[in-house]
């Protein structure tokens, strides 16, 4: 039988930072799971602010989070193009592009895919 652990982390003290032209991602890890809060500044998209980082022709993390402030724009590869707002919660597969609209920041909670986000190779 194994132990069950009681865990409990706060992004304002994350296990880790990593910052990206106009933005970051804080993380923490908790019960296996890397869970991250993203903060995007206006004028970020990921094309030009974190591909440089990911080597990769559009992103391929998966994301499945809660939009807490701002507006995102995510257009598939396929084409498919959302707007994510404040309140929304978002399914998004690999193979995509992403931006903030307008002029307020886009903060998020992902569940999923910021394991490998924004890491820079060693």
């Amino acid at each position: 039988m194994s132990a069950e652990v009681f865990e409990l982390k706060s992004l304002n003290s994350p296990d880790e930072v990593r910052r990206f032209e106009k933005g970051k991602v804080e993380l923490v890890r908790v019960g296996g799971a890397t869970v991250g809060r993203a903060t995007f500044e206006p004028g970020w998209r990921w094309s030009t602010c974190v591909k440089p980082i990911a080597k990769t022709d559009s992103c391929q993390a998966a994301h499945y989070g809660y939009v807490i402030s701002g507006t995102l724009a995510t257009r598939m590869d396929n084409g498919t193009e959302k707007i994510a707002r404040a309140g929304d919660v978002l399914n998004i597969p690999p193979g995509h592009d992403g931006w903030v609209v307008g002029n307020e920041e886009v903060v998020l909670i992902d569940f999923q895919g910021m394991l490998d986000y924004a890491k820079k190779s060693q």
